[in-house]
């Protein structure tokens, strides 16, 4: 079975116990609407990646924790769009959750879905439940502070940011979090993998950062130029266009050198590479330098 159809079919499972009897009916549309369809899915893709690599010795288990790293994701996304942090009407092209439901829905939509990918990491680890544990600290880890992505939120509210500190908190946490828990997921160490997910979080956000610049929503499907309008920290703002993509591509070839020597790492190179010509603006380069 493909990376993306082991990620989509555990999706489906785990959206369909959410809405067993006695769930809301609202509240249990809402979370199907902000899960389908899916983004890139990029992370649980990196995640299910990197168990390849280093055996998947339990798919089962691999399978759960990259959809847990995709369902914060998707939380993060929907409590991100609420009035009260971007006001952001539009997510993946179609109406936010706040904008299609309405506000309480989505709060408890994303609080929801972060309950869900810690449930699923127990239910999914009976039969490695020493695998539990770091899983577990890894993901909550990568979502709260002072190392994840509500203290990179957090840093939007200070008078000046550290704008290497805001990348690695706001995006580049829960990449960490894929190679991490991709790896505890197939019984290995997680440490040598931080170094990748690190890389290619951070050039995650310079690359959102340059597409924000050049105001191309209908490939990123949500509203653009929200980083100038916000006062936000940003890589072309601090680089120049040309330097942040310069920084992009740097990062980028980093990344796929430090992926660790294991019976995948091939594979897992041409993965990278992949998804490094997906995110480089190679057109916008030669267009607008």
């Amino acid at each position: 079975m493909q990376i993306s159809d082991r990620i989509e079919s555990t999706l489906i499972e785990v959206l369909r116990r959410a809405r067993l009897e006695p769930a809301p009916p609202k509240l249990a549309a809402a979370l199907n609407y902000s899960v389908f369809p899916g983004g890139a899915r990029v992370r649980p893709q990196l995640a299910l990646s990197v168990s390849i690599a280093c055996g998947d010795d339990n798919p089962n288990l691999s399978n759960s924790a990259a959809v847990a790293i995709e369902l914060i994701h998707c939380a993060s996304l929907i409590h991100d769009d609420l009035p009260c942090f971007d006001d952001a009407n539009v997510r993946r092209g179609k109406p936010s959750v706040h904008k299609a439901f309405d506000e309480p829905i989505a709060v408890l939509s994303g609080d929801a879905l972060i309950m869900i990918a810690f449930e699923i990491l127990g239910i999914s680890s009976e039969a490695h439940p020493h695998r539990l544990p770091p899983l577990i600290a890894a993901l909550g880890r990568s979502g709260g502070m002072p190392f994840g992505i509500c203290s990179g939120q957090g840093w939007e509210s200070e008078p000046s940011i550290n704008l290497s500190a805001y990348h690695q908190l706001k995006t580049g946490s829960l990449f960490v979090a894929a190679t991490h828990m991709g790896a505890i997921a197939a019984g290995e160490d997680p440490e040598p993998w931080e170094e990748l997910g690190a890389r290619i979080g951070e050039a995650f956000q310079v690359a959102d950062d340059v597409r924000d610049a050049l105001e191309v929503s209908k490939e990123i499907g949500k509203p653009t130029g929200q980083d100038l309008a916000k006062n936000r920290p940003n890589a072309v703002t601090e680089l120049g266009l040309g330097g942040a993509i310069e920084k992009l591509q740097d990062i980028l070839s980093g990344a796929i050198s430090s992926i660790p020597s294991c019976q995948g790492e091939a594979d897992l190179c041409e993965i990278v590479r992949k998804q490094a010509a997906l995110l480089t603006p190679i057109n916008f380069k030669k267009q607008n330098l």
